[in-house]
């Protein structure tokens, strides 16, 4: 069965399309994206002026604590210079820096496919621009042969001038008649 599961996972596909126990999940099933997410929450809530102010104070009730406390219920000594104080904060920063990488890294993925996301936007960006730069030349050309509206009043009036001659030739009398109008006339 272990061979099935072998078989069916497909190396050639990208990380986010992989499915799998090996790839995808955890042993119990759970995503490693939710391990992400969880360390980025952490690495975020570290970033805050809440967490400096809550370490800050955490500190200082430790050290008032093992200084002003009975000396039954101190924890840790004042003469060894607060061996456990340093070791708790040493073990936050240990874990603290590599949970702040993983969120780093995360944020690097997402930056380089915003990046990628941004780079094919604008390739389109451009190529629509461009073409709406041969379009407007396009048109441009095509106007340029078109008639302007000044031509065309200037056309129709000199066709109306025409008209205006032509009939005024059709209404003057003719003041000599045709001799061979007359003469071909059959006389009644």
């Amino acid at each position: 069965m272990a061979r099935n599961n072998r078989a069916d996972l497909r190396l050639d596909a990208p990380k986010g399309l992989r499915t799998g126990n090996l790839v995808g999940l955890g042993r119990n099933g759970h995503s490693r994206d939710s391990f992400g997410r969880f360390t980025e929450a952490i690495a975020r809530g570290m970033g805050t002026p809440w967490f400096l102010l809550g370490l800050t104070l955490f500190a200082v009730a430790w050290i008032s604590w093992n200084t002003l406390a009975p000396e039954a219920w101190r924890f840790d000594s004042v003469a060894l210079g607060f061996i456990a104080l340093t070791l708790v904060l040493s073990m936050q920063a240990s874990y603290a820096a590599p949970m702040i990488l993983l969120a780093q890294n995360r944020q690097d993925d997402r930056d380089r496919v915003q990046f990628e996301q941004d780079r094919q936007r604008a390739e389109r960006t451009l190529a629509d621009t461009e073409y709406l730069a041969r379009e407007v030349v396009a048109l441009r050309i095509a106007i340029k042969d078109m008639a302007s509206k000044d031509f065309i009043r200037g056309e129709l009036r000199a066709l109306l001038e025409h008209l205006d001659e032509r009939s005024d030739e059709r209404s003057q009398p003719d003041d000599v008649p045709d001799s061979s109008s007359t003469e071909s006339r059959p006389r009644a």
